[in-house]
């Protein structure tokens, strides 16, 4: 998403933006979203009472999901239309969807947005359908206060907590991607301290290391007797997090079975204790992570589609070190400066090292050999010596690497413009397979096309 702020002389549009969704956490998501982008907005939670609302209110467009129960979001649209000729619609779809929300553009549709939604996208569409001029996300980044030890000096990391800050205020749910060690979990700390839920708990579950028989009990709770061991009743992660937020890590390790179970909870807030057949509802924002492609994991039927779109109203991917050279310094200083106290500095050498080095294991991998550079080191200063040995032999280039280096920067910037430019079409503008074909995340692409916007390159579809 750009920095750019929505300008102060520019006044909300006439009327209101229609929000039609039967999912409450989508629901809130663009409301609360589309408020702070200066947007009038009033919501419906079924097509019929979408229509109802068109007939009484002063509606300027209308952003409906495909898929709801009763009327669907084309059928709304369809019977809209029939209403008021001219209202500008948007349709927000899942994959699986989209076939038919391309045919609802030829019916004359404004677009359609695939979930996860971009929120960048969103905006220029509500505004183009409004009739206002170019204009970019309005950021709350600025005035939110990052905790103490988060670090965010690259563009791309400021992107994702720009993102969290807009997200934050809602009860969507989140999904939280990345690499192993990237620091979703550090995420899901600050998402839940910028939330209205932060007096609350933030109750924290790895999936992955709790056995797949325990992990049911772990979650919901069981009752006395409930199986052997069961000695008394105990109360699950799901209802401690009432009131809060509950974070599941590792979420693709889930078995199908237990996943069946957790979708019913995304549903309604419902579920039943281990043993027991009386209901349970609890009011907790949910938060899940994972390091896996969950969209293949669907397609190889390890993890259930229905699922997958409940989770992920939202997406924050968070892209790997390797990608944000601009946080490697800064997150050692601040590690060294952890386990040393503040009494050691980096030499020369060890700069390099760790700028030049891929980290493969991201912030993770970064944290740990700060900690065996703070054991090893003696006097004031961290040396290469104290770094792990694939570290320090990173920094000794080959003279033609260094050669190779010093290549014309124009020169480099304009052959990935190229590349970009005949990823995007070749993948028809469609952004997350052309990050797949260029080997960068999502969050990387996005930023990478930005720039190309500000300095006039056309990089969007037609």
């Amino acid at each position: 998403m750009s920095s750019v702020l929505l300008s102060s002389k520019e006044t909300a549009p006439p009327g209101r933006i229609l929000i039609v969704d039967d999912d409450p956490g989508q629901r809130s998501l663009l409301d609360s979203f589309l408020r702070s982008q200066g947007f009038a907005t009033v919501t419906a939670s079924s097509g019929e009472e979408a229509l109802e609302v068109l007939r009484r209110e002063d509606v300027s467009m209308m952003i409906s999901d495909v898929r709801m129960p009763g009327i669907s979001g084309l059928e709304t649209f369809k019977r809209a239309r029939k209403e008021r000729s001219i209202l500008p619609v948007l349709l927000v779809t899942a994959y699986a969807d989209i076939r038919e929300a391309v045919g609802a553009m030829r019916d004359g549709a404004l677009n359609y947005l695939t979930k996860p939604i971009d929120l960048d996208e969103l905006v220029v569409s509500v505004r183009q359908a409004m009739g206002l001029s170019h204009g970019t996300v309005l950021s709350l980044f600025e005035n939110r206060q990052l905790p103490p030890g988060v670090v965010a000096e690259s563009p791309l990391s400021q992107a994702v907590f720009r993102d969290a800050s807009l997200v934050a205020a809602s009860d969507s749910r989140i999904l939280i991607t990345g690499e192993s060690g990237v620091g979703k979990e550090v995420l899901a700390d600050v998402l839940h301290g910028w939330s209205p839920r932060s007096s609350g708990l933030l109750v924290k579950v790895n999936c992955a290391a709790i056995p797949e028989n325990l992990l049911e009990s772990e979650l919901f709770g069981h009752q006395k007797g409930a199986f052997t061991g069961a000695v008394a009743q105990r109360i699950g992660r799901f209802e401690l997090a009432h009131g809060g937020t509950i974070f599941l890590d590792e979420i693709s390790e889930m078995s199908p079975q237990l996943q069946a179970k957790l979708l019913r909870v995304t549903q309604d807030g419902r579920f039943q204790r281990v043993g027991s057949n009386a209901e349970i509802h609890v009011n907790a924002r949910l938060l899940a992570a994972t390091n896996r492609n969950l969209e293949q994991e669907v397609k190889s039927g390890r993890f259930r589609e229905d699922l997958f779109y409940r989770l992920n109203v939202v997406e924050l991917n968070i892209p790997p070190l390797r990608e944000r050279p601009e946080d490697i310094l800064p997150l050692a200083r601040h590690f060294i400066g952890e386990f040393t106290k503040g009494r050691a500095r980096f030499s020369a050498g060890v700069t390099e090292c760790l700028e030049v080095y891929p980290w493969p294991g991201n912030v993770r991998e970064l944290r740990n050999a700060m900690e065996r550079a703070a054991l090893l080191f003696r006097g004031e200063m961290i040396l290469a010596e104290h770094l792990p040995n694939k570290v320090r032999e990173a920094g000794v280039r080959p003279t033609a690497e260094v050669e190779n280096s010093a290549t014309d920067p124009e020169r480099l910037e304009e052959m990935e413009r190229l590349a970009i430019c005949q990823a995007l079409r070749k993948h028809g503008f469609n952004r997350t397979e052309t990050a797949k074909a260029l080997g960068l995340s999502r969050r990387a692409l996005l930023y990478k096309l930005q720039r190309l916007r500000e300095l006039g390159h056309e990089v969007d579809s037609p």
